[in-house]
């Protein structure tokens, strides 16, 4: 009998992150989930134990620079080797400011490239790692000068930084609107998020390692809000798509459903 499959996924102490763990636990995975507190994580488990899922928890805060090598540690000293990551974990906050625009990229792009580079050589090869992203990353969300640097194929990690900063900067100085950027980071985080996995994808393919970003679409989450259009299910539906593509599955794509959607 073969090994059974594993998965982690961060941010899985509810709505996308726990339904996602759901699903992939409900195909037979084991499934790792984790969670900014560990107490959390712990309880969502139990949940899915109760329902005849292999779940364990881990506690992870991407956004404290040294938990994500500190797991990967863990999990490597358990033998742990994973074939799907999912980097569900995400936040936005209240207000604009140049203090928010750094809070919200520290995790949603900086935190899930942490993960990536720490946890991802426990990824088997001809693994999955999926980032989850946002219609509101597409990069109609800047402006065509910036869309041009976001989208060149040779964009590189420091390149992809240096827009990031620059972002910041802008907004500390009071002039991103007139350099081309929104006033929303969470908008920017899921445009930096996506070249990421550009980017990402095209480093993991010698290892045959599939990177993607999904759009969930808007789900019925905290985050979300109750007059989303769809459920939670609904929304992890293709985020486990991608997590458990075949060895011919495609890489370095933005998709919903299931289907490929326009960077």
């Amino acid at each position: 009998m073969s090994e059974k499959k594993r998965a982690l996924v961060t941010g899985a102490n509810r709505g996308l992150g726990l339904e996602t763990a759901n699903q992939l636990g409900r195909l037979g995975f084991q499934v790792w989930l984790a969670a900014r507190e560990r107490p959390a994580a712990e309880r969502a488990a139990a949940e899915l134990i109760k329902a005849g899922i292999d779940a364990q928890a881990i506690g992870l805060d991407v956004a404290e620079r040294e938990a994500p090598a500190r797991v990967a540690r863990e999990l490597e000293q358990a033998g742990v080797a994973l074939d799907a990551r999912i980097n569900n974990a995400g936040a936005t906050f209240d207000g604009f400011d140049a203090e928010i625009a750094a809070r919200t990229l520290e995790v949603n792009f900086r935190g899930a490239e942490r993960v990536i580079d720490a946890i991802g050589p426990l990824v088997s090869d001809a693994g999955t790692i999926v980032n989850v992203s946002s219609g509101m990353g597409e990069l109609s969300a800047v402006e065509p000068a910036l869309q041009k640097q976001f989208a060149d194929p040779a964009l590189g990690r420091s390149e992809l930084h240096a827009l990031v900063d620059r972002f910041v900067s802008a907004v500390a100085a009071g002039n991103h609107t007139a350099e081309g950027w929104p006033s929303n980071a969470y908008r920017v985080s899921k445009v930096a998020l996506n070249a990421l996995t550009r980017i990402v994808a095209r480093e993991l393919a010698p290892r045959r390692i599939k990177v993607n970003a999904v759009c969930p679409g808007w789900v019925r989450t905290r985050m979300g809000g109750s007059s989303a259009s769809r459920s939670v299910e609904d929304g992890a539906r293709g985020i486990v798509w991608a997590a458990t593509l075949d060895r011919d599955g495609p890489s370095g794509g933005f998709f919903r459903d299931g289907r490929a959607i326009d960077w």
